[in-house]
């Protein structure tokens, strides 16, 4: 059974940092495209970023651009996403979701895999 567990969240301040991580099985990780989707209260589901192995791309909602860095360990079949300077609109519960194709990163209905929800809180 393929598991993606995911860490990190937590309660900041407006201007904080956290950094999340996402684990997966090496083939899930190597072969298929990942992306790190949020929700706060009321909204929709958000794709935040996206990494595709293959090509190593990666995208970003235009709200996180310059905030927010996606990155991969390999050899801990790892994907991180670094926010960095959060604001009170970054609250939401964030998953990591895996195995989609990489033209279907932006359909979050294409995932196979996905997280437990982690909490992501920032305060003004």
């Amino acid at each position: 059974q393929v598991q993606v567990v995911e860490s990190g969240g937590g309660s900041v301040q407006a201007g904080g940092s956290l950094k999340l991580s996402c684990t997966t099985s090496e083939y899930i990780f190597s072969s298929c495209g990942m992306g790190w989707y949020r929700q706060a209260p009321g909204k929709e589901l958000e794709l935040v970023s996206s990494y595709i192995s293959i090509n190593d791309t990666t995208t970003y909602t235009d709200s996180v651009k310059g905030r927010f860095t996606i990155s991969q360990d390999n050899a801990k079949n790892t994907l991180y996403l670094q926010m960095n300077r959060l604001k009170t609109d970054d609250a939401a519960v964030y998953y990591c979701a895996a195995g989609v194709g990489w033209y279907d990163v932006h359909r979050p209905e294409k995932y196979k895999y996905w997280s437990r929800e982690t909490q992501v809180s920032v305060s003004s």
